[in-house]
């Protein structure tokens, strides 16, 4: 045991208000990890969500962990001292639950460095009747777990809220009648929203491709995602308060899920339908984060799009607090939202028309049109924002030369706008690599070559070179290009994950994609056709097949998708 290392998580914890701690023996341990820093992960409202509802059951004590910072890694390493948490300094081991929440692809190779630094066996196959279970959930565990299937035991498809109680009895039960850990985990796979990649065997073709899912005996058929039907009956909000995080925020969640139904977005299929929370309730836990004295950060998909958003902005800086958003909408943003942003001091406006050509919005069907910006700038402009960012994708199905030139025609048009309104701030183009999602109507389509993508990544950066005050930040293409093969693999990817991470992890992501025998651009580059298997296809998230592919027609074709209304049964979520 490195006594340094504990004595700084001690004053991490000291530094917090609003966590629980209990003492050892006295209820049942569960190891909740965020696979990145304490900084980072501290900053995810949803790990505050589930530390608060496992925390206030009577049988649990659930205690958090952070993937340290290098230095510290090289520290824990040397010593051998294993993780511990921040509650009460334990060993990761010593936990017969552990818990990944898991949001970005990237951090795959950080829950193989935690597994490891906490002395636990990397893979689930190898693991014994003494051993952790080890569950994940989050987004990426919902949408496609294979390239994890070897080392997580059972993931959680869907929302928290409304698995977890049902996972944790199923766990208490399970254990109390001492079942061995295959019993378990099928105890576990009876629970709606539990899958346990053990219980489904994957068949091959002679080209490679996917030919069958089979469940094994007591699997179930498919495992349907779970979602909170009212979200006022379980609160969102900070839960451990500490200045240590990204934003230094008192986050409130006002919404869940989107009906505006952008072809590329994953979250706007897998977290349907759109749901708001009260007002009443919002305003509540406004008043709840006073003594804290933070900025309050919206959290949503659209903020904009929150039918009573200027009623809670008064609400808001009516209490003396300011504000920050996740995000808005453009063509739903109002002058009350904006004026509460620039007095709580913001700086950046941002908006994210994703692409510059009126085509290639249409293709992703993202509803923002070039009036909507202007307007949002205009609304900026008169509260006294003069810096302006815009989120843009390049490498989209159906994109050609004319619509990467549509991004820097664009971009000029609204710095000029910007200096004949007398503004001398900064426009800022965040550009990322399109990566064909899990769940989307573009999961049969291919993602761009990463050539071409550098290809119009620098043409654009060419052409804006020139022009004062326009900043490009993008993505790193090579990146991207891990992210798409983990986004969009199979159960073949989880070795050369495990390779990776014996090799030093995801710089070595290609080499062991090469020792496992495997294609990137298998995962990549290759049109699917209409009736291919996925590996995700035992998962449903409540809609038909049948009507994504129907969306990525319409794409094809330029045609629109009315976002989700009262009544509408088209996708079958509802």
């Amino acid at each position: 045991m490195d006594w340094e290392l504990k004595r700084e998580l001690q004053e991490k914890l000291a530094g917090e208000q609003g966590y629980y701690r209990y003492a050892a023996g006295t209820r049942q341990r569960f190891a909740l990890v965020y696979p990145n820093s304490y900084f980072v992960g501290m900053s995810n409202l949803g790990l505050h969500i589930i530390y608060d509802l496992l925390n206030k059951r009577r049988d649990t004590a659930c205690e958090r962990f952070f993937l340290p910072e290098r230095q510290r890694i090289a520290r824990y390493e040397k010593t051998r001292t294993p993780l511990m948490s921040i509650e009460n300094q334990l060993p990761l081991y010593e936990f017969p639950l552990i818990g990944f929440a898991v949001s970005f692809e990237m951090d795959y190779f950080n829950v193989l460095k935690v597994l490891e630094l906490g002395k636990i066996r990397l893979r689930a196959a190898e693991r014994t009747e003494q051993d952790p279970i080890v569950i994940a959930g989050g987004p990426c565990a919902t949408f496609n777990p294979e390239p994890l299937s070897l080392v997580i035991d059972a993931f959680i498809i869907g929302e928290g809220e409304v698995i977890m109680p049902a996972f944790m009895d199923a766990y208490a039960r399970a254990r109390a009648a001492g079942v061995s850990r295959a019993e378990l985990l099928l105890a576990l796979a009876a629970v709606p929203g539990v899958y346990v990649p053990s219980l489904y065997e994957h068949r091959y073709d002679a080209a490679g491709r996917l030919a069958a899912v089979e469940p094994l005996p007591g699997a179930p058929e498919r495992v349907c995602r779970q979602w909170v039907k009212d979200l006022d009956a379980w609160p969102a909000h900070t839960v451990v308060v500490t200045d240590d995080t990204e934003f230094n925020l008192y986050l409130v969640e006002t919404a869940r899920g989107c009906g505006r139904h952008c072809r590329f977005c994953m979250a706007g299929y897998c977290f349907r339908v759109p749901r708001n929370r009260s007002l009443a309730l919002i305003e509540r836990e406004v008043r709840e984060a006073l003594p804290f004295g933070k900025r309050i950060g919206l959290m949503g998909a659209a903020i904009s799009d929150y039918p009573e958003i200027d009623a809670l902005c008064r609400n808001i800086l009516g209490e003396g607090l300011s504000m920050s958003v996740a995000s808005f909408r453009a063509d739903s943003v109002t002058e009350e939202l904006v004026a509460s942003l620039a007095e709580s001091g913001l700086k950046t406006l941002t908006m994210a028309p994703e692409a510059g050509s009126k085509r290639m919005r249409a293709v992703i069907n993202k509803g923002i049109e070039e009036e909507h910006l202007f307007h949002a700038m205009d609304l900026g402009l008169a509260a006294g924002i003069s810096n302006y960012r815009l989120y843009l994708m390049i490498g989209l199905p159906f994109e050609t030369a004319e619509d990467i030139e549509a991004i820097i025609d664009l971009a000029g048009r609204l710095k000029d706008y910007m200096e004949e309104r007398g503004a001398k701030g900064t426009l800022t183009l965040s550009i990322n690599p399109f990566i064909p999602k899990p769940f989307t109507p573009f999961q049969w389509s291919p993602m761009c070559e990463k050539k071409t993508v550098e290809r119009s990544l620098k043409r654009i950066e060419q052409a804006l070179r020139r022009r004062k005050h326009i900043h490009i930040i993008a993505e790193s293409p090579r990146e991207a290009y891990v992210q798409g093969v983990l986004a969009r693999g199979d159960r073949r990817v989880a070795a050369a994950l495990l390779r990776a991470h014996e090799m030093g992890g995801s710089k070595a992501f290609r080499r062991a994609m090469r020792e496992a025998q495997l294609d990137p651009a298998f995962y990549l580059y290759r049109e699917r056709s209409p009736e291919e298997l996925f590996p995700w296809e035992r998962l449903d998230m409540g809609f038909r097949k049948e009507y994504l592919y129907a969306e990525l027609q319409r794409a094809q074709k330029l045609l629109p998708t009315v976002p989700c209304f009262a009544g509408c049964h088209r996708c079958g979520v509802c």
